[in-house]
């Protein structure tokens, strides 16, 4: 799922930092698919989500640590663990953000 989505969000249902973050992707033009983690599940998601993050990063170490300072939501751009909130809002301000997105296909500009 990681990997057949440009951007994709997995969140904590109700979340409203989730919901900051797809508002801004789609203001940016992006349409981020949002998945929603029961709160059962979200340990092992969290888990899962950080395995998924590392092995496609080779280990991590690529060009800098990716894990995540708070587990949810966790964005995924163009098949790679970007980060959560404030990694989005960081990449945004400095004007990071869309060309990431755009490598990523998930802007058509």
């Amino acid at each position: 799922m990681v990997t057949e989505n440009a951007v994709i969000v997995f969140r904590r249902r109700g979340c409203c930092m989730s919901h900051v973050i797809k508002r801004l992707l789609q203001c940016l033009g992006a349409n981020p698919v949002m998945y929603d983690i029961e709160e059962k599940y979200e340990n092992e998601a969290i888990t899962e989500l950080e395995d998924i993050g590392k092995s496609i990063d080779g280990g991590g170490d690529r060009r800098e640590d990716r894990s995540l300072s708070s587990p949810l939501p966790a964005v995924f751009i163009g098949g790679e663990l970007f980060g959560g909130l404030d990694r989005i809002m960081e990449a945004h301000i400095s004007g990071e953000l869309c060309p990431v997105l755009k490598n990523a296909g998930a802007l058509w500009l």
